[in-house]
């Protein structure tokens, strides 16, 4: 399979991942719990919770993914791949309804061109 497919894919599962745990940590049960002083109840209900659940599952398999990936390119080339992350969080984000300011997206610009700099060395 094509490496830079396989890091595309362990990527994206990993921007999943943070939707899936915003989600959690914004549900109510959740965010009543976590106005309360911490608590062994509140940790439960925080680990309980099927979105942040779903999210660790989720940066499980996007960590065992990259390991794949790993074994395949140098770190130098691998890692700064994961700056595609921050587009895609950014991006979705947007679409969500969260602020994208000009100076995020020049900030995500920023990371484009330097992603494009190394894919092409």
């Amino acid at each position: 399979m094509n490496t830079f497919i396989v890091t595309l894919c362990s990527i994206l599962i990993s921007a999943a991942a943070q939707f899936s745990l915003k989600a959690g940590m914004s549900a109510d049960a959740v965010k009543t719990a976590m106005q309360q002083p911490f608590s062994t109840k509140t940790l439960l209900t925080v680990l309980t919770d099927k979105f942040v659940v779903g999210g660790f599952l989720l940066y499980g398999i996007g960590a065992v993914v990259w390991l794949w990936v790993l074994s395949k390119w140098d770190v130098s080339k691998a890692y700064p791949l994961v700056g595609i992350g921050f587009v895609v969080t950014a991006a979705v984000g947007a679409v969500l309804g969260e602020h994208l300011s000009w100076s995020r997206g020049v900030g995500v610009g920023m990371i484009c061109l330097g992603v494009w700099f190394i894919s092409n060395s």
